[in-house]
């Protein structure tokens, strides 16, 4: 298993990372879904229990399995206390690992720090596996994919599952089931997710109503970056919210069969009214994103995130032209080159805020035209 980072970010034309691939069912309103396994070692205390030398043993342990599991034909392995800042947040603006292990504290507990060990395996090129170890459980397993494909990924998921079990001892419970740091967690320790552009629903004032309807059936609305993230670009993560006394296929099936073909279609139904009772409105927000990050020279992330939701609408409804700078994939790849940690890495130098925003226009500038 390779010791290696994520390249240089792409440009068009060549790989990307599976949640921005553009492909699979219903990807017009899903970029992604994601299956999220928690697990934690019989034999040493919880992350937020545990010193730094136990810390230490579970992540010799987890990485020595996952060393001989063959989750992937191809791994990367990177122990994050030993990576610089920039690289750690290269891999949460890549849905790699979570804000809380970059920076290395266990559980909210106040415990740990950036030297805390901790690491994370993930596949290459396409980053549709990741496996983090020592964040708030011991390992978190997680398999993304492109469109909606959450059956796909639960398959992988659990795949991977029975191999790091094949030599790892987990901690179980006849009564309760896996057992989690987080009380919501246990049982299957399972989370399933779909990351939802819900920009049409947002221009016809709808978008609360989801938001209230989804708290009503017990699931998590969470923003791009997960828990404690705001919802910026329009894009939404709905999640199932508990796992104790529910089965994996119970929570697989009101998600994939139920909740989100209905969040989907209501999606839908909004652009269809954009189109044949607000076109000149529609156009009017389209264009105007076009016009600011064709044009800016200063673009903070979240304005940029919000343009480009409007560039992405206005791609699959036809108000602008069908040309390859301004495909799905294309923008879905902006959503990523525009983080500052990818601007960064770009132009090969720490910048700064001001330095940052100027980046982010060339960048839009060059990549936005018809």
């Amino acid at each position: 298993m390779a010791s290696e980072g994520p390249g240089r970010p792409p440009n068009q034309g060549e790989p990307v990372p599976e949640w921005l691939k553009a492909e699979g069912e219903a990807c017009d309103v899903v970029l992604s879904t994601r299956v999220r396994l928690a697990r934690n070692l019989r034999e040493v205390p919880f992350a937020a229990k545990a010193n730094k030398d136990q810390r230490r043993l579970s992540l010799d342990l987890c990485r020595d399995q996952l060393l001989i599991a063959g989750i992937s034909p191809r791994i990367a392995w990177q122990e994050l206390h030993e990576a610089a800042g920039v690289q750690r947040a290269l891999l949460v603006e890549r849905h790699v690992i979570s804000k809380q292990l970059s920076k290395g504290r266990v559980g909210g507990a106040g415990v740990g720090g950036v030297d805390d060990p901790r690491g994370v395996a993930y596949s290459l090129p396409d980053e549709r596996v990741a496996i983090m170890v020592n964040e708030e459980d011991h390992l978190r397993i997680q398999v993304i994919r492109s469109g909606l494909s959450l059956s796909q990924a639960w398959q992988q998921a659990n795949d991977i599952d029975d191999r790091m079990e094949a030599g790892l001892a987990y901690a179980y419970s006849e009564r309760f089931g896996y057992l989690t740091c987080c009380p919501t967690n246990v049982g299957t320790g399972l989370r399933m997710s779909a990351m939802l552009h819900l920009p049409a629903l947002r221009l016809t004032g709808d978008i609360e109503k989801v938001k209230r309807a989804a708290g009503d059936m017990n699931l998590a609305v969470r923003g791009f970056y997960g828990e404690g993230s705001d919802a910026v670009g329009d894009l939404f993560q709905i999640s199932n919210q508990t796992t104790l006394g529910r089965s994996e296929a119970a929570i697989l099936e009101s998600l994939e069969a139920q909740i989100l073909p209905r969040v989907i279609e209501y999606e839908r139904l909004a652009r269809r009214d954009l189109v044949a009772k607000r076109r000149t409105m529609l156009e009017d927000h389209v264009w105007r994103a076009f016009g600011v990050l064709s044009n800016a020279r200063f673009m903070t992330t979240e304005e940029a995130m919000q343009s480009l939701s409007l560039l992405r609408l206005g791609a699959l409804l036809g108000v602008l032209p069908a040309t390859p700078a301004l495909d799905l994939r294309a923008i879905n790849l902006l959503l990523l080159l525009i983080q500052p940690a990818h601007l960064q890495r770009a132009v090969g130098q720490e910048l700064d805020q001001e330095q940052r925003r100027m980046a982010r226009a060339t960048l839009l500038r060059d990549r936005v035209r018809c």
